[in-house]
Formats: structure tokens, C-alpha cells, sequence
């Protein structure tokens, strides 16, 4: 599904509304004061100004947190002038706004992050200059929820190698399906030592930079080491270019005998548009089902979300039959938007399934038509696919794990034995749908709150794992039995019975042998382009 056109909006024509009402004449006309939450009436507004005022009259009545805004007056959005472009003074703004509500837990804002200047959640992407194949961030370039991609295909690595210096091993730790390094026949596990004839990992600090304009340029050549079951192997030295291509959300499905039990792997990117992801679930788990499945590993150690409709296809194909007309979970919008008071949404239109305007005796249906209330945002398992009985999954996960996947993860875990392996999830209970402002900006405020049927959703600091393990094992593909993370899930399944041996692989770093385990994952390259986020596009509208 594509996400709507753009929409010019309607708030110039409102603001000025105001100052063409008739007043009666007096020989001493007094100033007309502006009342809350109105912007002032003045001769000249620049369409900037407008625009910021816009992103505050917006989040003022439908933000999640909208009860720590303070009044326009005191907040005064036009003072947001001082970046270097008008987005860049947008981006300041939206994260003013974002640092307001603090969470009484941490002491810290809902929405505070790691990156300065930055929300946890909320964002504003410049239409305008996007990938127009991706739908990403700002600055972002990897496969879309589309599937689509317009990049090398791949996701990089950067790991640790040494206690007192910053050398590093750089890996491939994916490939993304179809795309230019794939049909060069790159896998996960491949490591990186040249770059455009430049040798690397002696040090992170001096090559990051290198790399990163490396793999963001249009044509690159790599060589390195092949690495099999876990050792390093042949060398090899392929040329990529850029290149748009179409890609699975999928990185591989795989069946393993552990004893008795037959489990199902599933590795998956993100949770891309039904028309991206729902025949690749279908193949899975009707091969799930023909091959006896009886527990699953989910691997979902590199999602940020996505789609929350695909997500409940992938909870209802997971899902045990006896959860079926059960709750699945709940969004909770902030009051003004469950009491259907948020007018400032008749601006943004409510588009049907193919980006076309939608009409309703003769008026164009908008956002504002739409109900918020609990009840029409509660969903329930429905449920499809040929597994009915499924009673234990593993989910593998990690910092880069979010939104939507915790989603999935909340739903399942009053109605199943949910393990967690791997390191702590990145926590987003929050999801939205973009407000187009300027006929140029998407502003995606963080709108809902996710809970399950137990009422549990305040996983704002993301889920700690049940086995905790930072071991990231970049010497093996998905799906490889030996891998760090899918052999805990293993062995958690069926304990007592031995899937794979783990070896203790050694590898050569700058001349030095250095245990493969002892690798410490560093802070992401350029593979740090996944989308982050929980996009609703299901809507109830008022009766």
C-alpha cells in the first residue's frame, strides 16, 4: 500500500478566517489579543511560519501526549528559526514538543533519545527529497515497506576485536533478496577487509566515515573472506553498483528436527505492505504445517516495525486456534481524539486502499471522520494458516528490534510461552499515521499507545530478553543451526536434546588469532537504515 498523496492544507484559510469578522467601529479601536491556542493575526506571515504553527495546533490536539503541551503562547513555535534549513527548524521544534511528557519510571521523557536533537519516536520526512522507491527516514536508503530498494543490499557489522584499541572485523550480517550484492552472491557471514583497494579495520574511528560514504555511493568494490560453517574460506572480490530491485521481506525459512519436536525458523526484515508480505508467510507456514511444525523461531533481531495490519496477519498465522475472537490488543489515543473532538484532522483526507480521495454524502471523508474510541480500535485474533496448535516461540531480537515486532510479541504472550533470546528490544508501544502539511512534509507524531488483553503495553524501555546474549555470531548466515542466537532458541525449545554442536572458531584479526566469540558488537554502519515505527492504515469510521 502506498501512503497517501500529498494534501494541501487548509489552515492558512482558517487562520485568516479569524480577522475577517465584523466589529463594530469605535473612535479608538483597541487591539484584537489572540486567544489560546490561536496563532496572532499579522499583515505579513511567512508560509514557514505557518507551517510551524501547523506542527503545534497539530500536536496540541492529537498528539499521545498532548496534556504536557503548554499553550501556543507560551510555547511560541515561530521562535524555531535558527536551523540551517526550514525542515531543520521543523526537526527542533517536533522534538520540543516530543521532550515534554516525562515518564514517571525513568524520570526521563517518553520520547527521550540516543541520538541528540533526536525523538525516540515521532519524526518529519521531507517528501520532496525521499528515495522515491523508499518509504524511510530522512537520510535513510534501505528497502522500503514497499520492498522496494534502491541501494547495494546490504546491512553492515562492525565488531570489536580488541580490548584496548578500536580494531574491528567488518561483516555482511544481511543481504537483502534480489537486490545488486545478493545477485553478486554475498550471504550474511561474509567479512570485509578492502574497500575501493583501501584496507580496513585497524581502526573504527579512522575508517567509519570512509565506509559509510563507501557503501552510500553508487558503485563500490569489495574484497574479503568467505566464511563456512563458521571459518574463513576462500577470498573474494566483487564490484556492485546501485541498483533499484524488488525484495522478500524474508531473509530464510528453515525446518530443524530437535528430538520430537519439529521447528519452524522464520527470519524477517520487516513487516513490509500485505501486497510485499503475505505470500511470502503463506509459503512459510504451509511448509510449517507439511513438515509438522510443533514450535517456531521467529527471528526478528534486525525489524523496526512497519505495517500493524501485516503484523496481525503474521499474529493470526501464529497464533493457537484457541485464542481465535480473542483480544489481540488495543490503541489508545489521548482523550481530545477518543471523544472525536480533534477538528483539526478535517484537513488531512482519509484515503481508500488505492491513494484515492474518499467521499461520503458528497463530502470528503477525513481523518476527523474517523472513530478513536477503545472499542473501535480493538482488534481480535481472526484466526488463518494451517498451524492450529502451536504452544511454544522463541522470538530472537535486539536493539533493533521495534514497534511493530514488539507488537507481536505483546499480542502472543498472554495466550502462549513466549522466550525471548538475544539483548534488549528497542522499546516502542507507539504507533501513527502521517499528517501532510505544506503539500510537502509528512509528520508522523507518535498518535496510539498498544496494549494486549492483559493490559500490558508500557514497554517504552523495549523487552529484556528471557536468555540475554550480545553475541550477534556474524560468521554464520540465517538459518545456520550454529548461529549464536538461533542455537539458545534451540536448545530453549528442547533442552535436552543437542540440534548442532556450537565450535569455538577462532579467526585472525590484524595478524592476531581472536576467539569469534570475544567479538563485541560496535555502534552500526551503514546498515542502521531500517524503518523504525508502527504505521496504522485500518480505520473505523463514526456512525
Amino acid at each position: 500500500m502506498k501512503l497517501k498523496p500529498l494534501f494541501i492544507l487548509a489552515l492558512l484559510a482558517v487562520i485568516f478566517a479569524s480577522s475577517c469578522k465584523k466589529t463594530k467601529v469605535t473612535p479608538t479601536p483597541t487591539p484584537v489579543t489572540p486567544t489560546p491556542e490561536q496563532p496572532p493575526v499579522t499583515p505579513t506571515v511567512s508560509r514557514a511560519d505557518l507551517t510551524r504553527d501547523s506542527i503545534f495546533l497539530y500536536a496540541k490536539q492529537i498528539y499521545l501526549w498532548s496534556d504536557a503541551l503548554p499553550t501556543y503562547e507560551v510555547f511560541n513555535p515561530r521562535k524555531y528559526t535558527s536551523g540551517s534549513s526550514d525542515l531543520a527548524n521543523y526537526n527542533s521544534e517536533l522534538y520540543a514538543i516530543t521532550q515534554l511528557k516525562i515518564n514517571p519510571s525513568t524520570g526521563k521523557p517518553y520520547e527521550a533519545s540516543s541520538s541528540s536533537g533526536s525523538s525516540k519516536y515521532s519524526y518529519i520526512q521531507d517528501i520532496t527529497t525521499k528515495n522515491p522507491t523508499a518509504f524511510v527516514q530522512t537520510e535513510k536508503s534501505s528497502v522500503d515497506l514497499e520492498g522496494n530498494g534502491n541501494d547495494l543490499g546490504v546491512k553492515l557489522g562492525a565488531y570489536g576485536t580488541s580490548s584496548s584499541t578500536d580494531a574491528f572485523a567488518l561483516f555482511i550480517t544481511a543481504v537483502y533478496q534480489n537486490s545488486p550484492a545478493d545477485k553478486a552472491g554475498m550471504v550474511r557471514s561474509d567479512r570485509v577487509t578492502k574497500i575501493n583497494g583501501r584496507s580496513i579495520g585497524s581502526s573504527f574511528a579512522s575508517d567509519v566515515d570512509f565506509i559509510n560514504t563507501a557503501f552510500n555511493g553508487t558503485t563500490i568494490t569489495l574484497e574479503g573472506t568467505k566464511y563456512v560453517d563458521g571459518v574463513a574460506g576462500a577470498a573474494f572480490t566483487v564490484s556492485l553498483t546501485k541498483a533499484v530491485y524488488k525484495s522478500s521481506p524474508i531473509y530464510a525459512t528453515k525446518v530443524f528436527t530437535a528430538g520430537s519436536k519439529k521447528v519452524g525458523y522464520l527470519a524477517y526484515a520487516r513487516f513490509s505492505s500485505m501486497a510485499n508480505s503475505q505470500a511470502a508467510f503463506d509459503a512459510a507456514f504451509s511448509n510449517f504445517n507439511t513438515n509438522g511444525v510443533t514450535d517456531l523461531v521467529i527471528d526478528l533481531r534486525y525489524n523496526g516495525g512497519g505495517y500493524v495490519n501485516t503484523a496481525q496477519y503474521l499474529i493470526d498465522q501464529i497464533a493457537p486456534s484457541s485464542a481465535n475472537g480473542q483480544m489481540m490488543f488495543a490503541e489508545y489515543y489521548n482523550s481530545l481524539m477518543q471523544s472525536g473532538q480533534a477538528t483539526i484532522l478535517s484537513n488531512q483526507p482519509l484515503l481508500d486502499g488505492n491513494g484515492k480521495v474518499q467521499y461520503q454524502n458528497g463530502k470528503i471523508v477525513t481523518y476527523a471522520n474517523v472513530s478513536y474510541t477503545v472499542a473501535n480500535n480493538t482488534e481480535k485474533f481472526n484466526k488463518t494458516g494451517p498451524l492450529q496448535n502451536v504452544k511454544n516461540i522463541v522470538f530472537i531480537v535486539s536493539g533493533n528490534t521495534a514497534s511493530a515486532s514488539e507488537l507481536v510479541i505483546n499480542s502472543l504472550k498472554p495466550y502462549m510461552t513466549v522466550t525471548l533470546v538475544g539483548t534488549k528490544t528497542y522499546g516502542k508501544p507507539v504507533g501513527f499515521f502521517p499528517v501532510t502539511i505544506e503539500n510537502r512534509y509528512d509528520v508522523y507524531f507518535s498518535l496510539f499507545q498498544s496494549k494486549n488483553s492483559l493490559g500490558q503495553g508500557d514497554y517504552f524501555d523495549g523487552f529484556t530478553p528471557d536468555i540475554v546474549d550480545t553475541y550477534d555470531d556474524p560468521l554464520r548466515n540465517f538459518g545456520d543451526p550454529k548461529e549464536n542466537y538461533l542455537a539458545k532458541a534451540l536448545n530453549s525449545i528442547a533442552p535436552s536434546v543437542t540440534v548442532t554442536a556450537k565450535a569455538n572458531i577462532s579467526m585472525s584479526i590484524q595478524g592476531q588469532k581472536v576467539s569469534a566469540q570475544s567479538l563485541s558488537p560496535m555502534r552500526p554502519l551503514v546498515d542502521g537504515n531500517e524503518f523504525v515505527g508502527m504505521i496504522e492504515t485500518k480505520h473505523t469510521l463514526k456512525k
